[in-house]
């Protein structure tokens, strides 16, 4: 039976399901929930600006965006973002998902930490970042009302979220800071990991044989 919260219906395809199960089974709760609010406030933003996205692959773009930080699926050579874009597009083309749709989430996915470009580009893909700007970082608050915000934080909360999403990214990059070099997640290091150095641009440029 499907589910409906704040006026968003949650996909109850055979794939969805499975997704959420795979989530649920990877994750700790508080990812979990971040990432179904994720799918949420995006699908919300998705409905005020009237994009014409895909339920489904916004749900498992949405759910699978942070696998990354799971023992499960973490790897230490690449960054966190590309291990959960490579199991969504794993998932999808074992559920028989044409390619260049599986590419799409994987796109949607290893762009959402980076600002401003996901943005211009495929209505899925827009609103996986539109909705980790939201339930991260307070962007676009316009999108949701009051009333939605609180239902859906009824339905998946966010207890002590700020500091526990934080130790998340910590925990799940400390072992590959130098993935970290010119992201956001060189932030999170340098305030929790005593002894990381960022990456310096300007000195790469100026070193480099």
């Amino acid at each position: 039976m499907s589910e409906t919260i704040a006026g968003i219906q949650i996909p109850d395809s055979t794939l969805a399901r499975e997704a959420t199960a795979l989530v649920r089974d990877a994750a700790e709760p508080l990812v979990y929930d971040h990432s179904r609010r994720v799918y949420l406030f995006g699908a919300l933003r998705g409905t005020k600006d009237g994009l014409d996205y895909d339920p489904e692959l916004l749900y498992v773009g949405a759910m699978f965006h942070d696998l990354g930080l799971t023992q499960t699926f973490r790897r230490t050579d690449q960054r966190f973002e590309i291990d959960g874009a490579d199991e969504a597009r794993k998932f999808l083309s074992s559920h028989g998902i044409d390619d260049a749709l599986a590419d799409r989430v994987w796109t949607a996915i290893a762009l959402h930490t980076t600002p401003e470009i996901p943005l211009h580009m495929a209505p899925e893909i827009a609103l996986v970042t539109h909705g980790v700007e939201f339930d991260v970082l307070g962007m676009g608050m316009d999108a949701a009302s009051d009333e939605e915000r609180e239902a859906i934080v009824a339905a998946h909360p966010r207890p002590d979220f700020k500091r526990g999403i934080l130790a998340a990214f910590t925990d799940g990059l400390k072992d590959r800071p130098e993935t970290t070099f010119g992201n956001v997640k060189a932030d999170v290091l340098e305030h929790f990991v005593p002894g990381f150095q960022r990456g310096d641009f300007v000195e790469v440029i100026q070193n480099n044989d």
